[in-house]
């Protein structure tokens, strides 16, 4: 199943580096509204929504649509912005979608 995906980042640091851009963004009040604004869900519900397939990419899809939060956050964490990017790459793309009552 994983055949697919860059061999030079395992899942697991795929998905450390993208809850630390998760991190990133809830740390400041202004950038969480801003993607709780796009992503639809509730402050309470992130810890919920981390859990799901998929969200964790889309956190890092929300990162690669803004170059400056991007370049923010791999400054922050000290992590080359391409890093972000193959870790992208390794957890596939967003296919996640709050699901709506």
């Amino acid at each position: 199943m994983h055949q697919n995906r860059p061999r030079s980042l395992t899942q697991d640091v795929a998905e450390h580096v993208a809850v630390q851009a998760l991190s990133f963004i809830a740390a400041e009040p202004e950038r969480l509204g801003a993607f709780l604004a796009v992503t639809g869900i509730g402050p309470g519900q992130i810890r919920a929504a981390a859990k799901e397939p998929g969200f964790l990419a889309g956190v890092l899809d929300y990162l690669s649509t803004d170059e400056s939060l991007l370049l923010a956050f791999a400054a922050e964490a000290e992590f080359p912005p391409e890093l972000i990017e193959k870790a992208r790459a390794v957890l596939g793309s967003s296919d996640w979608e709050r699901e709506t009552p």
